[in-house]
């Protein structure tokens, strides 16, 4: 477990980060270094809000290896992802922040079983921007009266939602702290909650506060990966992929040993 404090300077530049990332779509272009005859893969991604400032970096590496494959990300939460692709939203690659609904995805018939992957395991942090915050700020000290709302993103469809209610309901707090919920359409939003001071304090994923933009904000406290539901994250290749093998190329290079320390590097587990 991480206890980590911090004197926040302006929170607009991860306000912008969180924006632009939650826009519709997020664009990498590749760049080949093999001149004008090179050919161009897309590979359209919906991934999880959570990877949000770890995937570019992925991305980039991708780009090293696949000169020839442009991604195209759009984040949002996992479970409203699920339902956009029953409706035939057009993606190629899912990468989910609970791996059970890229399996849900292949028995309805929308994924490939033999493209299904894990890649890491989600963490949680309680934090707040807030200086004048008892600590320690573990989960069980949101119930204290000085905290009027707390974030987290929907549990009705973001597995760091359920992941959060089940670290109240650990901690023994759910039932004081459930009426001050303020919910977010994913863990990103939720996040932006506590940036913007909506919310006094939030249980987010943790690979948010190792971003750039985070690096310096306010207080966070990890919790420990025992105290709350397993988010156990995996992605998979869609039936409908345009390029199966591009798709596929992707995932290979996240579950890559260089992926996978980009991985560490924002505050993931490797899975197992």
């Amino acid at each position: 477990m991480m206890n980590h404090s911090r004197t926040g300077r302006s929170t607009a530049v991860f306000v912008a980060a969180i924006a632009a990332a939650l826009a519709a779509t997020f664009g990498l272009t590749s760049c080949s270094s093999t001149g004008a005859g090179s050919t161009t893969s897309v590979v359209r991604i919906a991934a999880a809000s959570d990877l949000v400032f770890a995937l570019p970096e992925i991305a980039e590496l991708v780009q090293k290896e696949h000169p020839e494959i442009e991604m195209r990300i759009t984040y949002g939460s996992s479970g409203q992802f699920v339902q956009q692709i029953s409706n035939g939203a057009p993606f190629d690659l899912y990468l989910s922040a609970d791996v059970q609904y890229a399996r849900d995805l292949i028995d309805a018939g929308l994924a490939r079983e033999d493209a299904l992957f894990t890649y890491a395991l989600g963490r949680l942090a309680v934090w707040t921007t807030r200086d004048d915050l008892t600590m320690p700020l573990d989960v069980a000290a949101l119930a204290q009266p000085s905290i009027a709302k707390v974030a987290i993103a929907n549990p009705r469809h973001a597995p760091y939602g359920r992941a959060a209610i089940s670290a109240l309901d650990r901690a023994g707090v759910l039932a004081a702290v459930e009426p001050r919920l303020v919910l977010g359409e994913n863990v990103a939003q939720a996040a932006e909650f506590v940036a913007t001071g909506a919310a006094d304090a939030g249980i987010v994923a943790l690979s948010l506060l190792f971003s750039g933009a985070l690096s310096d904000q306010g207080t966070w406290r990890e919790v420990p990966i025992d105290e709350h539901d397993r988010i156990e994250q995996g992605g998979v290749v869609l039936t409908n992929a345009i390029d199966t093998e591009a798709a596929a190329a992707v995932a290979t290079v996240m579950q890559s040993p260089a992926g996978k320390e980009i991985l560490r590097s924002y505050g993931f587990y490797e899975e197992g």
